[in-house]
């Protein structure tokens, strides 16, 4: 078998730092700091070994983008007033509850209250996010083209897959992703109206 060599594209310039690569394999489940020890899980770290993944993120390096708000494009720190989000989209916090992510939200937000739902991607820093989307041709084929600022309150909800106890096979929650919501000072007086009756 022919010796793994480190790609030539440069981590956080040539390919996003949350981008899985190929020789990250995901592993088990256990507990991570990202989500204070919850079971979460797990993926084998080695950016910048074999060949980017540009469709997955990286589980950890994912999770610690949105919890540290580090640009998932160069991973450093972002810095409120510095935070630009491409594919977040504003929605009412009764719309998200409609949707079943009515345990993730604080109980004392208001149903009319704009969020920017960023997804599982962190903002950017505004140089980041225009290089990214100069580059990269997924962001760039977007109909909606326009940065976003980020709020400077935010809500980070756990979304959870189904691991089974190795010895047991026991289900068990665990943490994949985190998802982002930018809390923003707006209302939608009108929310109800666009909620798909279920």
């Amino acid at each position: 078998m022919p010796p793994i060599v480190p790609s030539r594209l440069k981590v956080g310039v040539d390919v996003p730092w949350v981008t899985s690569w190929s020789q990250e394999n995901e592993g088990a489940v256990g507990p991570c700091p990202t989500v204070d020890g919850q079971p979460a899980a797990l993926q084998k770290w080695k950016p910048g070994v074999g060949k980017p993944l540009y469709s997955l993120n990286h589980l950890r390096r994912q999770r610690d983008s949105v919890r540290a708000l580090l640009c998932p494009m160069c991973g450093e720190p972002t810095l409120e007033g510095d935070r630009w989000s491409q594919t977040g989209r504003f929605v009412a916090a009764g719309r998200l509850r409609a949707r079943g992510f009515g345990q993730a939200l604080p109980a004392d937000l208001e149903d009319d209250r704009v969020l920017l739902d960023c997804g599982a991607i962190a903002p950017l820093h505004l140089r980041c996010a225009q290089a990214s989307l100069r580059r990269c041709p997924h962001l760039g084929g977007m109909a909606e083209r326009e940065l976003k600022a980020f709020p400077p309150a935010w809500v980070v909800a756990p979304l959870y897959i189904e691991a089974r106890a190795p010895k047991t096979g026991q289900p068990f929650p665990a943490v994949s992703f985190l998802q982002l919501l930018g809390v923003t000072t707006d209302r939608d007086a009108d929310w109800q109206s666009r909620t798909p009756r279920g």
